[in-house]
């Protein structure tokens, strides 16, 4: 009984710190009160108002759309469409240079450009990064009937928010779709482990599920000690080390790739659980979301590994972008 009644109590906190999140939310960027009318309205201290509509941004309760864009910026999307070979770029501006700067303003982009592009019966393969975990927080709701969700990656046996596969399943709970995965780690200890694994059944036909969706939402990153692969000791410094020697620039579905976006060979390719990034170069639309300058080359190279027309990066990041070989 004692236990029943502090889970109602935890139930009920809970349910009165979202409606007090909504109300000042409403009050601040609807109203347009400032942070001290919306705290004297609540009855509430400025600090807590501070943080209620800080965690709206954060929770992706509050999304914010802007309805023009500078003719730069736009002049710099169709120089960039033209250099890569695109069909679609996005680009948004983004004021640092800072990992979690620039992984906030693509992700804010990218999913507002989901979010208007899913429909019903599509199928869609999402891979990971810091970037595709942003983005979630910018999804629209909507009723679509019979979407799915293929995860590109395996996962980790332990791990909090960022699970390879973390993306995927957030995107499939937020639209309530059906979600396929690859449930295994990311990584094997071994080429033949891995091996073995794709010949079974359901990982076979997982696999050609991922080949055949309809959209491909993926992120690319490079080689170095800021890759999310390599923060998160996926693999090591000395695996960074080999994989450079061996000519990689950059990850694409956790499979490494050089200059001309092919996969090279190295045995951590062999022993990865994820779609071959050359393996979706047929899906109708591939978006590459992604940014960060020193990801230019990874970017370049994950457009040639996987035929994406769609980029979503930042403004720094596509002008070294144009500094770099066109795509042929």
């Amino acid at each position: 009984m004692a236990r029943a009644a502090t889970r109602n109590k935890k139930t009920k906190f809970q349910s009165d710190q979202e409606e007090l999140k909504l109300r000042a939310a409403w009050h601040y960027f609807v109203e347009g009160l400032t942070q001290e009318q919306v705290a004297q309205h609540l009855g509430i201290s400025r600090i807590k108002t501070y943080r209620l509509l800080a965690a709206t941004r954060e929770d992706g309760t509050v999304q914010i759309t802007i309805n023009s864009q500078a003719e730069p910026l736009l002049k710099l999307q169709r120089s960039l469409e033209k250099h890569l070979g695109l069909f679609e770029c996005v680009v948004v501006p983004a004021s640092e240079q800072t990992e979690a700067s620039v992984s906030s303003v693509i992700g804010h982009a990218t999913g507002r450009y989901l979010s208007e592009r899913l429909e019903e019966g599509l199928s869609i393969g999402i891979g990971w990064g810091a970037t595709l975990q942003a983005c979630m927080n910018s999804l629209t709701w909507r009723e679509i009937d019979n979407m799915t969700v293929v995860s590109l990656l395996g996962g980790l046996t332990h791990a909090a928010a960022h699970n390879p596969s973390a993306v995927a399943w957030r995107l499939a709970e937020f639209y309530k779709t059906e979600l396929y995965q690859i449930t295994a780690p990311i990584f094997l200890p071994s080429e033949k482990l891995a091996s073995e694994l794709w010949k079974l059944d359901d990982l076979k036909d997982l696999y050609e599920r991922a080949r055949n969706v309809d959209l491909a939402l993926i992120s690319v990153s490079d080689i170095s000690k800021h890759a999310s692969i390599f923060r998160r000791n996926l693999l090591t410094a000395e695996d960074a080390q080999s994989l450079r020697e061996a000519g990689a620039v950059g990850d694409v579905l956790a499979h490494f790739v050089d200059n001309d976006g092919n996969v090279i060979k190295h045995p951590i390719n062999r022993r990865a659980m994820s779609i071959d990034p050359t393996d979706i170069r047929k899906v109708p639309k591939v978006i590459i979301s992604s940014g960060g300058v020193r990801k230019a080359s990874a970017i370049r190279a994950g457009i040639l590994a996987t035929n994406a027309k769609v980029l979503i990066t930042d403004e720094a990041t596509a002008q070294e972008l144009l500094r770099l070989p066109p795509v042929q």
